[in-house]
C-alpha cells in the first residue's frame, strides 16, 4: 500500500490518505451488509481484502466496486466455506458451553478449545486476505496455515486486529458494521508485509 501516491489532487482537501481511510469505511458497511446471510461471510471478507489490496495499486476502492466483484465471485466454493466457517464457529460455541457446565477438566479443556479457536481464526482470517481466495480456498489456506506458522509476529498482527474490532463494536455498536472494513485493511496489510518478508 506503500505505492499509494502521497500528493494532493487540485481540489482535494483531505488527501490521498484520507480517502482510504473514507474508502476503508465505505467497503467495510458493504462488506457488513454483504455478510448478513452468514454463509456469505468469508467471500464478503476476501473480497473487501481484494478490493482493498487494490487501493494500493491505484484502483478504485469504493462500494460500488466491492459489490461489482462479489457479484462476479460468488459461487459454491465460496458458499462452502461459508458453511464451514457458521459450522466451526457453531461447534466452538457448542464446546465453550459445554466447558462451562461443570464436567471434569473443563478449565483445561476450555483452554485448549480457546487456542484452537484462536489458531483456527487466524488461518481463516489469513486466508482471506491472500489473493488465491477469490478462485481458490483450499490454496489459500494452505498459503495461510503456512504463513501463519512462518509470520507469527503477523498471527499476532491478526488477532489483535480481531480484538480491536470487537473491542471497538462492544464499546460502540454503531462501530461494529463499520469494523469488517478496517480488519480487512488490516488483514491486507499483514499478508502485504508476509509477502515482502517472504
Amino acid at each position: 500500500m506503500s505505492a499509494m501516491r502521497s500528493a494532493r489532487e487540485p481540489g482535494e482537501v483531505f488527501g490521498p490518505r484520507m480517502t482510504l481511510f473514507a474508502d476503508t469505511l465505505s467497503v467495510g458497511l458493504a462488506t457488513t451488509v454483504a455478510c448478513l446471510p452468514l454463509l456469505t461471510a468469508p467471500a464478503a471478507l476476501s473480497t473487501a481484502c481484494a478490493v482493498l489490496r487494490g487501493a494500493g495499486e491505484d484502483r478504485p476502492a469504493t462500494a460500488g466496486q466491492y459489490f461489482a466483484l462479489l457479484r462476479r465471485r460468488m459461487r459454491t466454493g465460496d458458499l462452502a466455506a461459508g458453511l464451514v466457517a457458521l459450522a466451526g464457529v457453531l461447534l466452538f460455541a457448542a464446546d465453550l458451553a459445554l466447558a462451562r457446565v461443570g464436567l471434569p477438566g473443563a478449565p483445561a479443556f476450555a483452554t485448549s478449545a480457546a487456542a484452537i479457536g484462536a489458531a483456527a481464526t487466524v488461518v481463516a482470517l489469513r486466508a482471506c486476505a491472500r489473493p488465491e481466495s477469490l478462485t481458490d480456498w483450499p490454496t489459500a489456506l494452505r498459503a495461510a496455515a503456512r504463513d501463519a506458522v512462518h509470520d507469527t509476529g503477523g498471527s499476532a498482527l491478526v488477532l489483535l486486529a480481531v480484538a480491536t474490532a470487537a473491542l471497538c463494536a462492544w464499546m460502540l455498536i454503531p462501530l461494529a458494521f463499520l469494523a469488517p472494513g478496517p480488519l480487512a485493511l488490516a488483514l491486507t496489510a499483514v499478508d502485504i508485509r508476509s509477502g515482502a518478508r517472504a
